[in-house]
């Protein structure tokens, strides 16, 4: 059997004497059960540890993601369902609706996640989701569209935290061979969510529309608000708070916790720390701050937009058909797109297990790659005949998204690079999240219009360009941290020379570092 040191010796370290405690870890056999999943292969009392708190932390953070995503996407849902009609929404009151949700999304990501390194996230989380029920709930009852107007403000602030504080807390919790996976079981329960509102509406309006004098539509919100609810108020009694800062979670033992925080101490991760002028200044001066996010953004807007529809629908034109008696059913034009969504998940799963297995927690092989295939998708889509060949456009239509799945491990990397430096971590991440939002609400306006489709070929060429500045980008951080490794060790180097001390590793020296110092190992790892 091949072994494997744990923690891993490429993992993040906040100093050199945390690079030392984890190149002493225990060993740990691998085998093909942990590879499939991590924890079969950590000793008794880990491996119990990180049951807890994958059964607690993360069903909860993915049936919240789901959640947030059902109770997101339901106003469309709803407008098609007679919420128009009831409402007088004739104008552009959707668009003014959705915008208004957009607001309140962008001001509250950062505030929040803000809020997780001051108080306790059992606290923060489960009140963020108790706000957008809520909210939710008060939406069936809406007597005109400014009603509406201030509920989806309200949606899309209590909303703004939750995904940004989650990836925060994962990377508060779990080490580099584990931290991807959990990422990503997070960020695809929420494509659950998008694509269940849908078929939860089309279930209450068939069921009980008219019920008790309510239309369907607002059956839809009160359905939403029941599942949220009780899953908000579990939170309160189960969700745990940050290790290093905060209280022991009931359900853990002592030992459990405290393991828990020897586990994060061995690859550098912080606490809480007071906010003083020093750190303000060298947080502005850092380049983190500026480039860290931006690779999340450029990532976040590069995705090619769901175009099949649009192209099926195309065979059906009444007046200049591209296939002359070809044409495709309405069910066709709503089936037929669904590969797309399943071969997308299935390439986001094996980034993850892959980045946290075989690849030792590297995370930039796999933005390398879903750029580099971007790319060429893109480039194709480009010149591409859409009707020369229906079999090929079909099977490049299901492999548009495949490959794209990097953005989780794009936040994770964050986590890592940052991870002496709690604050900077929660931070980081929603700034990350935060801007992507802003330009994704506002470019697609310009470069994917709806009268563009199906060739949609400015789109194609903005992706395209997205993604080779994503190539970019990450070989710009990738030369940064290679140049703050050397700036680390070459001052290591002095200070055992001035000590009389000829290895630092060796003799267990710990020396003060910048967080642009101390979480090298993403560069060790290339």
């Amino acid at each position: 059997m091949a072994s494997s040191g744990y923690p891993f010796p490429e993992e993040p370290a906040g100093d050199l004497e945390a690079r030392k405690r984890a190149k002493d870890g225990e060993i740990v056999k691998a085998t093909w059960k942990g590879r499939l999943w991590d924890t079969f292969d950590l000793p008794p009392l880990e491996r119990k540890l990180l049951f807890k708190v994958d059964a607690v932390m993360l069903t909860f953070a993915s049936l919240g993601y789901f959640l947030k995503n059902l109770d997101q996407q339901n106003i469309n849902s709803a407008f098609l369902s007679g919420m128009k009609e009831d409402l007088g929404m004739h104008g552009n009151e959707l668009v003014t609706a959705v915008t208004i949700w957009t607001v309140g999304y962008v001001i509250g990501q950062i505030p929040s996640n803000m809020l997780l390194t001051r108080f306790e996230a059992r606290l923060v989380i489960p009140a963020l989701e108790l706000g957008w029920g809520i909210a939710t709930l008060g939406s069936y009852a809406v007597k005109n569209y400014q009603a509406l107007y201030a509920l989806r403000f309200l949606v899309g602030l209590f909303e703004s935290g939750f995904y940004p504080g989650i990836h925060y807390l994962l990377g508060s919790w779990y080490t580099p061979r584990e931290l991807g996976k959990r990422a990503m079981i997070f960020w695809l329960a929420g494509s659950l969510g998008n694509m269940f509102s849908g078929f939860l509406q089309a279930a209450a309006y068939r069921n009980l529309n008219g019920v008790h004098g309510l239309a369907g539509w607002r059956w839809l919100f009160i359905i939403d608000a029941i599942i949220t609810l009780p899953i908000a108020l579990a939170g309160f009694v189960f969700f745990p708070s940050a290790p290093l800062q905060d209280k022991k979670a009931w359900w853990l033992s002592e030992d459990q916790h405290e393991l828990s925080k020897t586990r994060l101490q061995n690859i550098g991760r912080a606490g809480r720390t007071p906010w003083t002028k020093a750190r303000i200044k060298t947080l502005l001066r850092s380049w983190h701050t500026y480039v860290l996010p931006m690779l999340y953004v450029i990532w976040n807007n590069g995705g090619g937009q769901s175009a099949m529809g649009y192209w099926l629908k195309s065979f059906n034109d009444p007046v200049n058909p591209p296939v002359p008696g070809k044409t495709y059913s309405v069910e066709d034009i709503n089936q037929l797109p669904l590969p797309t969504k399943g071969i997308f998940i299935i390439s986001a799963i094996a980034y993850a297990w892959l980045s946290d297995g075989p690849f030792h927690g590297r995370r930039w092989p796999f933005i390398y790659l879903n750029g580099a295939i971007a790319v060429v998708i893109g480039i194709i889509f480009v010149k591409l005949d859409l009707y020369a060949n229906i079999k090929k456009t079909m099977i490049l239509y299901w492999f548009q998204d495949f490959g794209s799945g990097a953005g989780p491990l794009i936040l994770t990397w964050i986590n890592e690079i940052c991870s002496d430096d709690t604050e900077k971590r929660a931070l980081l991440v929603a700034a990350g999240n935060d801007f992507a939002y802003v330009l994704q609400s506002i470019v697609p306006n310009f470069v994917w219009k709806t009268t563009d489709f199906p060739e949609a070929r400015i789109g194609w060429t903005y992706s395209t360009a997205m993604n080779a500045l994503l190539i970019v980008w990450t070989t710009l951080i990738l030369l940064l941290l290679k140049r703050d490794e050397k700036k680390a060790f070459k001052s290591a180097s002095v200070a055992s020379i001035d000590a009389g001390i000829e290895d630092p590793d060796e003799k267990g020296i710990y020396t003060p570092q910048t967080s642009e110092q101390s979480a090298l190992s993403p560069l060790q790892k290339v």
